[in-house]
Parts: structure tokens; C-alpha cells; sequence
């Protein structure tokens, strides 16, 4: 074909005249070899644009619309879930910021077009370490009216406790003040909260993949294969697909006249390729006892063989108890799905009195309402009222610079008396008692990035751990002995009795005297007339304290969340007004620097 003859064409519709008039002008003094180089050659180019459209679709949505996901997490669960989104959300073609609520700038809420916060709730309602910049900003005058954004809230929390998602009602309550549009109703996800998350997950993509997917109109569709994000590696092990680990070490390092049962627990990870840091959790799925399980089939009569369906799955009800089903807790949703066979009238009346009824389940167990209100069950009945088991979480107590292919923890065994009856926690009995050496128990590692050792191993750290409280910070100094750090360490340390309760202390005395621990403020409540505790430790401490995060020292805090937590709150903002010369809103700002800095972490349960 000459280029006279193309000249004499009319252009096709895709072209304009102007585009044509300039391709014939660009191809005319070209000879045949020449043209037939520069047709392979605009074929090639083609093919290759073609291509990159159909995996990066051309932006058809407005530069400033994307979903921006937001997570605040204790434990972890937020995270996951958020980061789910993320992958479930990309997949449909949407563009999505990801973030950590501490890493976020909170007055970047105003140039947001659509916004997911996934967040958890601890403690009497409090936000997580991660959230409580970010939710104390919404809440203050601060706060940009919101009027462009559309929003939707997920709450993770446990239903037993009485301020059930508060982070996540308060988040979705405040962006409504602001003007902000909810896209879908909040949703309140209890400890099992797979079905539920899925299902808002779904919803919210569903809703959002016509606004803020990114045609494709003008590009040419072409038979590709379907992108998926990169499946896990074979020796990744999680929450869902746990690691078969083995049982090397169950100890009693608690004295024989302590009240206290500690266990030193230490598990093999053997082949499992498993990698974890100091401030890392370790999640246990444990085994109801056997006995637990028997008695509340004798009590409800139903037989051990009888069978129920979960999911795909057909087992006897005895094994779904065993393994399947909480037992060891008690929780609102069990005394509902209860009363719908018991009909009894006391136990409405419990259940009505949402304080009475809190006060009645703290102590009790699955097995102590059946006695209490007993009646006949089918098996079915019965898994219709229980919840899922779940994961207990542990701090990890070792470095794997010190350890390598192994995780060492430090477990109390929960017990405790209900009208005359012993009870016991599930995952610590399990470790404790039940479990014996080379037997099996399946872990993941739930990673914890907002209670990690400073970078700079010259920077000094205080740490504040009572009780079972002490599990990181052995980590943490195991982890500086093997780094050599020159940064100085000082613990606070608190429990019953010295000579019954002082944790690892041959370890800790070591520490002292290999010069890795610089100082170490003990407060063994039991020891004296008056109970001294660490925030009372602190306190007298004061001074130093303060000179200590003057120079640029981390403080970390483990354990009780309800009372020592607070309390060990409470003395740092007392030392930082008396030493620092500060009044209260300035001693406040001060830790909220100190957070934002991440030189205040907490591992609080």
C-alpha cells in the first residue's frame, strides 16, 4: 500500500483529522522496508500499552476520591482486618491509603473522601494506645467540620464487658457530629468476629466499587489471568493457620507458699521458620479440660457421641466442646440464646439488669449458669448458645537472638472458687496442668509493633512490669545483653512476697551484675504493714524518673490495664508536674508527646 493511497483515506473514527493528517505527514518519506519496520513497531508499542491498561486501569475517578482504611489496635485483630480490606478492596480495582491511627495526621481528616475506621476497644472503654491521638483530636474544638467525607465504623470488643466497642461508638458518633455521611450502620463485632467483619468488608466494597473504581471504557480488554495478592509462604503461620509447636518446659518459678501459681512456659518452634521480636504476643489455642467438658454434658443430658454441624464440618458434640467452644468464660450472648429454652423468669430478670448481670457473669463459668438455671439441652441447642474459642495471647518472655528456635512465657494459672467449686482459666490450665512435655499445641505469633525496644540501643528505658507484667522486659534485656546496648535499663518490679514472688530473679540479679540492667525498684506489697505498689515506687522515684526521660529515655508499662495501668498513669503525670515544674493540661501534653514519639508504650490487659 503507497502512501499516496493512505493520504487519500478517510481517518477512522479513533483518530481526528489533525492526528491523521499528521501520521500520513510522518510516514510519507518512507520507503517499504522501512514502513513495514515502523507497522511491527507501533504493534509492539500497542500491544504493550494495551497490556499495561489492563493491570493498572486507567484513573477514571477524581485525583482527591480514595478510601483511606484507619486502624487502632491493641492485640492485633484491628490490623488484620483492616489490612484484609486493604488487600479485599485493591482486588476490585479501589485505591486505598492504609494506616496505623498513631501514624496518621489527623488533620488530614478534612481532605478525605471516604474513610473505614477499623478499631478495637480495652480496658473500662478506652481507646488503644494507637487510637487515642486521633480520638481525642475528634473530640476536641480541633476537630474540621467533615461535610465531604463518607465514613463507616467497624468496632472490635468483647460483649462480657460493659463498654462493649465504646472507641468505635464514639468514633462513629463523632464523625456524624462533624457532618461527616455514614456509609453503611456501625457494626459491633464480639470476640468472634470472622462472619461479621466479612460480611461489612463485602458490604462496603460492594457499595464503594462503582464510586471509586477507576473505569475502564476506552481500554481494550484483553483475556489476562486474575491477579491475586501473593499467597503466604509455606512456614508463615497465623492466627488461622497455627503452627504445630511442642511443649519443652512447664515451671513453677513461684514459691511454695506463694498465692500465686506463675508458670515459667517454654515452647519449641522448631522447622516452623517462625520469626518473632522482643513485645511480640504469642496466641495459644488450647483444649478445654476433659472433665469441664463431661460435666456440663451430664448436667444439660446430652449424650458425648450425639452430632452437630459446624461450617462443613460433622463431629461429636463432646469434641466441639473440647475443642470448638468457650467454656471458660462467661458472656451475655450465651444467657440470651439460654433463656430462649430455659424460660425462666429469674434468670430475665438477670439478664434485663445489665449491671447485675455483669456483677453475676464476672466470676462465673459457662458450666455455673447451667447449674444455676439448670434444664435439658440438645446438643444443637447448645452450640446455637456458645461462642467460638479463642486464642489466648501471651507476652513473649525471650529474645530469639537468646533463644532462636524457641518462645518462653510467663503464665499465671487463673483459679478461683464459685460457690464452694474450683475453677480454672482454659489456656492456662492447659499450659500449666493438662499439657504434658513433647505434646502439641498450636501457636501464631501476633506481632505488636507499638511496644518495641528504641532504635538507637544507646537510648535509656524504664520499664514498669508487676506480676506477669515482667514477660517483655526479660525479653527486652535478653535482646540489649546480645546487642551489647549502651543504653541504660531500669525496671520496676512489683508482686506479693520477695522471697514467694520475685520472678526470674537469679536472672534479673545476673542482668545487675553483667551490667546490663542498671537499676531495679522492687515493690512487694505483702513485705510491710502498708501494700506498696510500683506506682508508689515511681513516686518516690521521682527525680530520677523525670531526669531519666529528660534525657530522652522510653518508658513502657505491662500488665493490668483496669487499675495498674492507670495508676502507673496517674504517678507519671504527678512526677512530671512536681518535677518538671508543670501544671496538669502541660503534664498531659507532655506524655501525649511522649506517645506520639512512641517513648510511651504500653502491653496492657
Amino acid at each position: 500500500m503507497s502512501s499516496s493511497t493512505n493520504q487519500a483515506q478517510v481517518p477512522p473514527a479513533i483518530l481526528n483529522e489533525s492526528q491523521w493528517a499528521e501520521i500520513n505527514s510522518a510516514i510519507a518519506p518512507l520507503n517499504k522496508d522501512q514502513l513495514t519496520w515502523m507497522s511491527g513497531y507501533l504493534a509492539g508499542l500497542a500491544n504493550s500499552q494495551v497490556a499495561n491498561a489492563v493491570t493498572t486501569p486507567v484513573e477514571a475517578v477524581a485525583a482527591d476520591k480514595k478510601l483511606t482504611i484507619l486502624y487502632g489496635s491493641q492485640t492485633g485483630n484491628a490490623k488484620g482486618i483492616a489490612q484484609e480490606y486493604k488487600t479485599k478492596a485493591e482486588s476490585a480495582g479501589i485505591t486505598v491509603n492504609l494506616a496505623s491511627m498513631a501514624d496518621y495526621k489527623a488533620k488530614q481528616l478534612k481532605n478525605e473522601s471516604h474513610l473505614v475506621i477499623v478499631v478495637s476497644t480495652h480496658g473500662e472503654g478506652d481507646a488503644p494506645d494507637d487510637a487515642v491521638e486521633l480520638h481525642e483530636f475528634l473530640a476536641s474544638k480541633k476537630a474540621p467540620k467533615l461535610p465531604q467525607l463518607k465514613f463507616a465504623v467497624i468496632g472490635l470488643g468483647d460483649s462480657s464487658y460493659e463498654f462493649f466497642c465504646q472507641t468505635a461508638k464514639d468514633f462513629d458518633a463523632r464523625l456524624e457530629a462533624l457532618g461527616a455521611d455514614r456509609l453503611a450502620p456501625r457494626v459491633d463485632c464480639d470476640v468472634d468476629y470472622d462472619i461479621a467483619a466479612n460480611a461489612f468488608i463485602d458490604q462496603i466494597t460492594t457499595q464503594l466499587k462503582d464510586e471509586l473504581t477507576a473505569k475502564q471504557s476506552q481500554v481494550v480488554q484483553l483475556p489476562r489471568s486474575v491477579a491475586h495478592a501473593p499467597a503466604a509462604a509455606a512456614s508463615e503461620f497465623t492466627k488461622k493457620n497455627p503452627f504445630p509447636a511442642t511443649l519443652s518446659l512447664s515451671q513453677k518459678i513461684t514459691g511454695r507458699d506463694s498465692i500465686k501459681d506463675i508458670r515459667h512456659v517454654e515452647i519449641s518452634l522448631e522447622e516452623s521458620g517462625i520469626q518473632y521480636q522482643p513485645g511480640d504476643a504469642i496466641g495459644i489455642w488450647f483444649i478445654n479440660d476433659e472433665a469441664l467438658v463431661d460435666e456440663v454434658l451430664a448436667l444439660t443430658t446430652i449424650a458425648a457421641d450425639e452430632s452437630i454441624t459446624l461450617g462443613e464440618d460433622t463431629l461429636s458434640i463432646k469434641q466441639a466442646l473440647l475443642e470448638k467452644f468457650e467454656l471458660t468464660l462467661s458472656y451475655p450472648t450465651f444467657v440470651k440464646s439460654y433463656l430462649e429454652v430455659a424460660k425462666n423468669d429469674r434468670l430475665q430478670s438477670l439478664f434485663e439488669d445489665k449491671a447485675a448481670l455483669r456483677e453475676y457473669l464476672a466470676d462465673r463459668q459457662i458450666i455455673d449458669i447451667i447449674k444455676d438455671f439448670p434444664i435439658e439441652l440438645t446438643a444443637e441447642q447448645l452450640a446455637r448458645a456458645l461462642r467460638p474459642i479463642t486464642p489466648r495471647l501471651y507476652s513473649i518472655a525471650s529474645s530469639q537472638a537468646e533463644v532462636e528456635d524457641e518462645v518462653h512465657l510467663t503464665v499465671a494459672l487463673v483459679e478461683y472458687d464459685v460457690n464452694g467449686q474450683p475453677r480454672k482459666g482454659g489456656a492456662s490450665s492447659f499450659l500449666a496442668e493438662r499439657l504434658e512435655e513433647g505434646q502439641e499445641v498450636k501457636v501464631f505469633i501476633e506481632h505488636n509493633n507499638n511496644f518495641r525496644l528504641p532504635d538507637d540501643p544507646n537510648t535509656p528505658v524504664i520499664m514498669v512490669g508487676p506480676g506477669t507484667g515482667i514477660a517483655p522486659f526479660r525479653a527486652f534485656m535478653q535482646e540489649r545483653a546480645e546487642q551489647e546496648a549502651e543504653g541504660k535499663n531500669w525496671l520496676f518490679f512489683g508482686n506479693p512476697t520477695f522471697t514467694q514472688d520475685f520472678l526470674y530473679q537469679t536472672e534479673w540479679q545476673r542482668f545487675v551484675k553483667d551490667g546490663v540492667v542498671d537499676k531495679i525498684s522492687l515493690a512487694f506489697s505483702r513485705d510491710q504493714e502498708h501494700k506498696i505498689y510500683v506506682q508508689h515506687r515511681l513516686l518516690e522515684q521521682g527525680a530520677e524518673v523525670y531526669k531519666w526521660l529528660q534525657d530522652g529515655a522510653h518508658f513502657y508499662v505491662c500488665g493490668d490495664a483496669t487499675h495498674m495501668a492507670k495508676d502507673v498513669h496517674d504517678a507519671l503525670l504527678t512526677i512530671i508536674q512536681q518535677h518538671g515544674s508543670k501544671n496538669a493540661e502541660q503534664a498531659e501534653q507532655y506524655l501525649t508527646e511522649l506517645r506520639r514519639a512512641k517513648r510511651y508504650q504500653k502491653d496492657v490487659y
